[in-house]
């Protein structure tokens, strides 16, 4: 996470030749693509959890709204 924002900010800032900032953009796509992919095997680990008899179970959210 923090070499992409590294890499944010050196693009935002502009003072990167065209060549280098076409690879550092990709780069950025790679690990952005790669910290999407572990948030979403964690919301998947997360929708589910293990009540005390060891059984897997759905996580129920309640509804922050209905308060």
């Amino acid at each position: 996470m923090k070499k992409l924002e590294s890499i944010i900010q050196q693009l935002e800032e502009g003072d990167v030749p065209l060549e280098k900032a076409i690879e550092m953009y990709q780069t950025g796509m790679k690990l952005s693509k790669r910290c999407h992919d572990q948030l979403q095997s964690v919301e998947k680990q997360m929708d589910r959890i293990v009540n005390d008899t060891g059984e897997s179970v759905p996580l129920e959210l309640e509804d922050q709204q209905s308060n």
